[in-house]
């Protein structure tokens, strides 16, 4: 059987918010979804207080059975376990297609705000991590009815998917095709590219000629790298970008409208312990909308639960329900 999306869940409304989000994505790939509760929490909860552990037990149970009775297709479990969040969670990643997570928003700026476990977390998942916001308006796109029933189609919002040429982005692009497909929602796939350094003191002339055949390479690169995607997912509807500037905030500006930014991690083993690199680091805290984060080198297991959907699932057809 393929691996749950598993929610890590504490009763908080960014716990919530990560379930409902869950739970509507389980569905679209026709895979399990499992809410998990590590104990004892972190503050500003009271540890090993038998109260808050009754009370975080019954917020599970109620939650899990809140989502079986809106989505009665969707199959639901919940696990209590003793120990401490991040490790339950790693140790989820391994057989899980997917992590989701709560991240509080950051006010105007409709950003994330990253805390030690999800920072933890997002470091060392050998799966795609998702991080949801509280105050993320319900999303506009594709939903298949629960049951098969007729589907629900709202506007789309497109996927955009941020790309480092630099790196191997197979799984990423597999990733961010099969999310755009199941939600019947245009790609949008951003690359930003630096010019060689020195070039900003050649002639005028010779500066664009330079960034135009520089340009030309780049979209070559990108043309190949998508390739595989768009033969899979022939009914994806994909607009490429190819933009010589800094990365964060030119996919930052894509993403300003879209329903779900996809992006690689590449992990930096640092003394303190893996952390994100720049790009990634920048996007999650400032993304105005629901971001995955797909490790760069995954487990070839891990990189076929993430793409391949649930058991039976037509992956160059479209989603259940249309």
């Amino acid at each position: 059987m393929d691996g749950p999306i598993v929610v890590g869940f504490d009763g908080s409304p960014e716990s919530l918010a990560a379930a409902d989000w869950a739970a509507r994505e389980a569905l679209r790939c026709r895979l399990p979804l499992q809410l998990t509760q590590a104990w004892p929490w972190t503050q500003p909860y009271v540890l090993g207080s038998e109260e808050a552990e009754r009370w975080g037990r019954q917020r599970l149970a109620e939650k899990a059975a809140e989502l079986r009775t809106a989505l009665p297709g969707l199959e639901v479990s919940a696990v209590h376990l003793p120990d401490s969040a991040p490790a339950v969670l790693e140790a989820a990643g391994r057989s899980a297609a997917m992590l989701v997570l709560g991240s509080r928003g950051l006010g105007p700026f409709r950003g994330f705000l990253i805390g030690s476990v999800s920072q933890e977390v997002l470091g060392r998942a050998g799966c795609p991590v998702v991080l949801v916001r509280a105050d993320d308006a319900a999303p506009a796109e594709h939903l298949p009815a629960a049951g098969g029933g007729p589907s629900t189609v709202t506007p789309l919002r497109e996927v955009v998917l941020g790309l480092d040429l630099r790196h191997r982005c197979d799984g990423l692009v597999a990733f961010a095709f099969r999310s755009a497909a199941l939600r019947s929602a245009p790609l949008r796939v951003v690359h930003a590219w630096a010019p060689p350094h020195g070039s900003e003191y050649l002639a005028a002339a010779a500066a664009r000629s330079l960034g135009r055949d520089l340009s030309a390479v780049e979209h070559r690169s990108l043309a190949d790298a998508l390739e595989p995607g768009r033969e899979r997912f022939p009914q994806v509807d994909v607009v490429e970008e190819v933009t010589p500037g800094s990365a964060a905030p030119t996919l930052l500006a894509a993403a300003a409208q879209a329903g779900l930014l996809v992006i690689g991690r590449r992990t930096r083993h640092a003394a303190a312990g893996p952390r994100l690199g720049p790009v990634a680091h920048a996007a999650i805290h400032h993304a105005p909308c629901p971001i995955a984060v797909v490790p760069y080198r995954e487990a070839p297991d891990a990189v076929d639960r993430a793409v391949s959907g649930g058991q039976g699932t037509d992956l160059t057809g479209p989603p259940r329900g249309e």
